[in-house]
C-alpha cells in the first residue's frame, strides 16, 4: 500500500521555443540527430526547468526500436542503451521517449504507483515492445484494469504507406492498423493498432492524441523531412500533496 497518494503527469513535447537551427528548429531534444550538442542541451534543460526538476530527474533511452525494457529507480549516466521503454515506481523521476513519426505511449498505473514511456515503431510494435513494458509494469505491481495511457502524436495511417506484406505482419500483431493510405495504398495506422493492443490487454482508458506529425508543421517527421529533430513524451509520478 502507498504511503502517500500519487499523480501521473504527462506532457507531449512540439517544435516551438528551443534553440536549435534549421533542419532541427528549435525545440530539438534528440541527441542523435546531427544537431548543435550544445542546443540540444539547452533545449534539454528547459524542458528541466519547465519541470521544476533538476535535469539528472531526466531519464532518457538509446532507441534501438526493438523490445528492450529498462526499470530504473534513479538518475542514470546518460541514455539506457538499447532501450525501447522505460518504466520506473520513483516519484520525480521522468521518463523520455523522442519520436518523429513512431508513437510515443505514456502509460501509468497511480494505485500502484507505477509509470512507463515506450517507443512504439513499426518493428517495435510487431516484435512486442507494448506487452513487454506491461509485463515490466507488472512486476512493479501495476494491474492492468488500473493502467490508462496516452499515445502521442504519430504519423496517420492516410500518410504510412507500406509494402503489404509489411502490413500484414504489422496487422497480426496489432488489429485494426491495417489501413488504406491517401493513394490508396497499404498502410498502417500504428496508433489504432497499439490502442487494440493496449485494450486487450485489459487496459481500458487509452486516449490518442489525433495529430499526424507528418501533417503538422509544429511536429517534427522524420518522414516528412528527413534530416530533422525530434520531439518527446514524458511521464512520471508527482506526490499528490
Amino acid at each position: 500500500m502507498l504511503t502517500a497518494a500519487v499523480r501521473p503527469r504527462r506532457v507531449v513535447t512540439d517544435r516551438r521555443g528551443g534553440r536549435s537551427a534549421s533542419p532541427y528548429d528549435t525545440f530539438n531534444l534528440g541527441d542523435h540527430v546531427g544537431d548543435e550538442p550544445t542546443a540540444v542541451a539547452a533545449n534539454r534543460a528547459r524542458v528541466a526547468r519547465e519541470l521544476a526538476l533538476g535535469e539528472e530527474r531526466l531519464v532518457w533511452m538509446n532507441q534501438v526500436h526493438g523490445t528492450g525494457v529498462a526499470v530504473v529507480d534513479g538518475p542514470q549516466d546518460g541514455p539506457v542503451p538499447a532501450t525501447d521503454a522505460l518504466v520506473t515506481r520513483t516519484r520525480g523521476l521522468v521518463l523520455c521517449v523522442l519520436v518523429a513519426d513512431c508513437v510515443p505511449i505514456l502509460l501509468a498505473d497511480p494505485v500502484a504507483g507505477v509509470v512507463a514511456a515506450v517507443h512504439a515503431g513499426r518493428e517495435g510494435v510487431r516484435r512486442g515492445i507494448v506487452p513487454a513494458a506491461l509485463s515490466a509494469m507488472a512486476s512493479l505491481g501495476a494491474r492492468a484494469r488500473n493502467v490508462t495511457a496516452l499515445l502521442g502524436p504519430a504519423v496517420c495511417g492516410q500518410c504510412y504507406e507500406v509494402p503489404e506484406p509489411m502490413q500484414r505482419d504489422v496487422e497480426r500483431v496489432a488489429p485494426g492498423s491495417a489501413v488504406p493510405t491517401r493513394a490508396g495504398t497499404a498502410g498502417l495506422d500504428l496508433r489504432a493498432g497499439v490502442a487494440e493492443i493496449l485494450r486487450r490487454a485489459g487496459i481500458d482508458e487509452v486516449v490518442q492524441d489525433p495529430r499526424c506529425t507528418v501533417e503538422d508543421p509544429l511536429l517534427f517527421s522524420h518522414r516528412r523531412d528527413g534530416v530533422t529533430g525530434r520531439q518527446a513524451g514524458l511521464v512520471w509520478l508527482e506526490d499528490d500533496r
